[in-house]
């Protein structure tokens, strides 16, 4: 990664002044500020026509594995409006639509995440497109997609779940882009079977290498995983269904917190957008915080990652986020006028929902003080 403080007062030269109490929707920062290649780039073409274009994933990972791969799922996080789900007490805050987005309130409730407005639909699209791209199976699924975007216009649901996608993308964008290092797929469990390979001498390359909850503490860029058909409870249920398809789900590990013993993680289509959980971990005498699992977190394997480790508090550290929450760095905007027929307005401004949003949480970076809170 790029150093992005140095760059700010630049950045801020580029963008300009902000209306008083007002900032633009979190996009992306440029690659010149962040070397990621944006998802929105591996497909081309409008909504309803859109096409996977053929691209190669990084296959070197640098010496700071876990920055980039931790960096990278945080703004995608910020792209999608800051939603979070709180698995500690149910609460949870929706990603941000409409022009203007008001005071952060969490809400209780069992209900669905809504689908997407329209113009929020088309705003996504070619991104969600993009993860699916870096799939086996993605071109079939992206062309299926258009088919119901023609049909029901594009705030429809995707055709397939799309969580394993975004874990694809990132994992190939940060630089495990060879099957040997990741297996890139539309479900967790290819993955999955592939880092417990790895607990057992295979794999020798791979990334991920998997434990039980609980047997190892937790580091940003780790990944932590739940199943719903059938319920795991370890990695021995699973070993007895290797290779075999199973509803499933994984997050990226993003900030470690001993204090309050909980975990903070990105993933894929939660609440219909890339969301951040909030999940239960147990201080370690030792030092850490070890995942837990109970029957509202099911979680059943702890995917550690082969990599150099970082600090816990990652994102409060993220040079990225205070680059996007501050907006003193160019952005690139993914939906344009080619993209849909949906009119996208670009920039949009609104409050400054990603510092609002980590006040809320309580999570302490840069953008903490100053004159854009």
């Amino acid at each position: 990664m790029k150093t992005l403080l140095p760059l700010l007062a630049v950045g801020a030269l580029l963008l300009g002044p902000l209306p008083s109490g007002a900032q633009q929707v979190p996009e992306r920062l440029t690659p010149q500020i962040f070397d990621v290649t944006p998802p929105s780039e591996w497909v081309e073409g409008p909504l309803a026509g859109m096409n996977v274009v053929r691209r190669q994933c990084r296959a070197a990972p640098g010496p700071e594995l876990r920055r980039r791969i931790v960096d990278i799922a945080i703004q995608e996080w910020a792209f999608f409006g800051y939603p979070v789900l709180d698995r500690l007490n149910g609460a949870r805050l929706l990603p941000a639509s409409g022009p203007q987005v008001g005071p952060v309130v969490f809400e209780n409730t069992t209900r669905r995440a809504p689908s997407p407005t329209p113009e929020e639909g088309a705003r996504v699209a070619a991104s969600i497109a993009g993860y699916w791209a870096v799939t086996p199976e993605g071109r079939g699924i992206v062309q299926r997609q258009n088919r119901r975007w023609a049909e029901e216009g594009p705030g429809v649901r995707w055709n397939a779940p799309w969580s394993a996608a975004f874990i694809s993308w990132v994992m190939c964008e940060a630089g495990l882009g060879t099957s040997d290092r990741f297996r890139r797929a539309i479900a967790h469990w290819t993955y999955v079977d592939q880092a417990i390979h790895a607990r057992d001498g295979q794999e020798g390359n791979a990334g991920y290498v998997a434990w039980d909850i609980g047997d190892r503490t937790v580091e940003p860029g780790d990944m932590l995983c739940s199943s719903r058909r059938p319920v795991y409870r370890s990695l021995a249920d699973r070993r007895r269904e290797m290779g075999r398809g199973a509803s499933s789900h994984c997050d990226i590990v993003v900030e470690v917190d001993e204090e309050r013993e909980r975990i903070l993680a990105i993933g894929g289509n939660v609440l219909r957008a890339v969301s951040l959980k909030v999940l239960p971990g147990r201080r370690d005498p030792e030092g850490g915080v070890r995942a837990t699992r109970d029957s509202t977190v099911p979680l059943y394997a702890h995917l550690k990652l082969r990599a150099e480790p970082i600090g816990i508090r990652a994102l409060s550290e993220s040079q990225v986020l205070a680059a996007v929450i501050s907006h003193r760095g160019p952005l690139t905007a993914d939906a344009t006028s080619t993209r849909s027929p949906v009119p996208v307005p670009t920039p949009r401004l609104v409050t400054n929902r990603g510092a609002a949003v980590l006040a809320a949480l309580g999570v302490v970076g840069p953008w903490s003080a100053g004159e854009d809170r």
